[in-house]
């Protein structure tokens, strides 16, 4: 079976498209419908406040792009495997 994204359009227009279960657990888009922990926004909020100053301040962190999707993906396996199914 063949696992190709499908255009949706409206009026001839672009206006989403679908993907497979399987695609999208490779992406960021399970996160999206995750429910957040308590806190989540409020902690969200001051990472971004603190990147944002240091940046403004000249003394930003630089990691490299792979060390950041590391990172990430271990986060989200992490996330995955702690939710009840």
């Amino acid at each position: 079976m063949c696992r190709e994204p499908v255009l949706v359009t409206k009026n001839n227009r672009p206006v989403g498209f679908m993907i497979s279960i399987e695609d999208a657990a490779d992406t960021l888009i399970p996160e999206m419908f995750m429910q957040k922990e308590p806190g989540y926004e409020e902690c969200l909020q001051a990472k971004v406040g603190r990147a944002l100053e240091a940046f403004k301040e000249g003394t930003p962190k630089v990691a490299p792009h792979d060390a950041v999707t590391s990172r990430v993906w271990e986060r989200v396996k992490r996330k995955v495997k702690s939710t009840p199914a």
